[in-house]
């Protein structure tokens, strides 16, 4: 294969924010040093064309970014995303909104073309369901970012539970704020009729299930509302959700996650990210704040730079020997899915593409195929919020009973709503 070959060319879909924190280094930084793997060698990654909804973030970004991107097809409108398509990339990625994600993977999956979509890949099983039968029938993988899932700490609370150091979790508390800015700012477009639970908890839903295991049995959740919507509308200020987990010794275990996109925009952390969890034997704090790093400049924190900054997530840094870098975990993750794209397409002969293939899919950290109890978690949570808001509070989703997957009971009422019937837990 020439060296004109070797090249993963990546379509995009949505420009915003976590575009330019995530999507905008990885695809600047492989344009100057390409991607390189022993499996696969030396290949250039391009981004070939984007879709956005009305093309003016992609030309603010041509402009802005000169000579670090080369050319890209710019697409808006209806169409975009079948006019990217058209340019055939080899992967394309989703960073739109959360409600937004089911149509165009979709259309992504049905031509051919592996797929990486934000977080919540989807807000119900079915559709997970659909994306997981067209990937299979397609032969392509479908993948989803749960960034946090590589932060350090993260991952060493996983090491110590999948070595035997920390014995059968009990109990876990998650928190994460984000500033006024986030909700009234950068998402205020799309956040009415939606929650920061959805957009936010959910890397806590996976952190869970992928770090302890379990089977998902019961979801419950309440809200606060009346700041960034009506007080009786369906847009939600913050949400505290709590997931019960049964394990095989017949222990369950509760988690509680409590969301927020309403904190005051000088608080002195760009996001109050906070964990504990309570095991047999020990206790595991984690705080994303108090990881030793507090900055104060005059006149510009907290409010243009914060007080205390996430390092690991995201940072633009001066490297020691003179070079420009955006690194983190954000970035990391979608490298490391580059990384098994290009594993199937160029990492051996083309006879042996569907066992590279299967191996990319058997990696559960971000599988659609593993992600069935974080998006039946997502469901039973806008099931239960959509209830509260109608009038109807304190609902339960009960999960692989006798009546289906995913069963809403009301306080009060009977017959319970089969929010779907398949088992949660069986893999497409």
């Amino acid at each position: 294969m020439s060296d004109s070959e070797r090249v993963l060319r990546a379509g995009m879909v949505g420009m915003g924010m976590i575009f330019d924190e995530t999507y905008r280094p990885f695809f600047e930084q492989a344009r100057a040093a390409r991607l390189y793997d022993r499996p696969f060698g030396a290949i250039d990654v391009e981004l070939a064309a984007v879709a956005t909804k009305t093309g003016r973030r992609a030309e603010a970004y041509r402009l802005a970014a000169a000579d670090r991107i080369g050319h890209f097809d710019s697409f808006a409108g209806d169409n975009a995303v079948e006019d990217m398509l058209a340019r055939k990339p080899a992967f394309a990625c989703v960073a739109t909104p959360d409600d937004r994600h089911f149509e165009a993977s979709k259309q992504i999956l049905e031509a051919g073309v592996h797929l990486l979509v934000e977080k919540p890949s989807v807000l119900s099983l079915p559709e997970l369901d659909e994306l997981q039968a067209i990937a299979k029938r397609r032969r392509v993988l479908a993948k989803v970012v749960y960034h946090k899932l590589l932060d350090p700490d993260h991952k060493k609370l996983r090491t110590l539970v999948a070595d035997g150091v920390l014995k059968h979790v009990n109990t876990g508390y998650c928190s994460l704020l984000e500033p006024k800015s986030i909700s009234g700012g950068q998402f205020s477009e799309w956040i009415r009729g939606r929650n920061p639970g959805t957009y936010v908890a959910v890397h806590y839903i996976k952190l869970i299930d992928f770090t302890f295991g379990g089977r998902l049995k019961s979801v419950t959740a309440t809200g606060q509302r009346g700041l960034v919507g009506p007080a009786d509308g369906p847009t939600w200020d913050s949400t505290q959700l709590r997931l019960v987990y049964e394990y095989d010794d017949g222990r369950d275990a509760a988690f509680d996650i409590h969301t927020s996109w309403v904190t005051p925009d000088n608080f002195p952390g760009y996001v109050e990210q906070e964990v504990q969890f309570r095991f047999d034997n020990g206790v595991w704090n984690g705080h994303s704040r108090k990881r030793g790093v507090e900055l104060t400049v005059e006149n510009r924190t907290p409010h243009d730079l914060k007080t205390t900054i996430n390092n690991h997530y995201n940072a633009t840094v001066l490297e020691p020997w003179g070079e420009r870098a955006q690194r983190g975990y954000g970035v990391e993750v979608i490298e490391r899915f580059a990384r098994e794209v290009a594993t199937i397409e160029f990492g051996g002969p083309p006879e042996d593409r569907d066992r590279r293939l299967a191996t990319a899919r058997s990696l559960t950290y971000n599988d659609l195929s593993a992600d069935r109890q974080t998006v039946a978690a997502v469901q039973a949570l806008e099931a239960i919020l959509a209830r509260h808001a109608a009038g109807e509070p304190d609902c339960v989703v009960r999960v692989n009973e006798e009546r289906g997957g995913l069963v809403l009971y009301r306080p009060g009422v009977a017959e319970p709503d089969v929010l779907y019937s398949p088992k949660v837990g069986a893999t497409f």
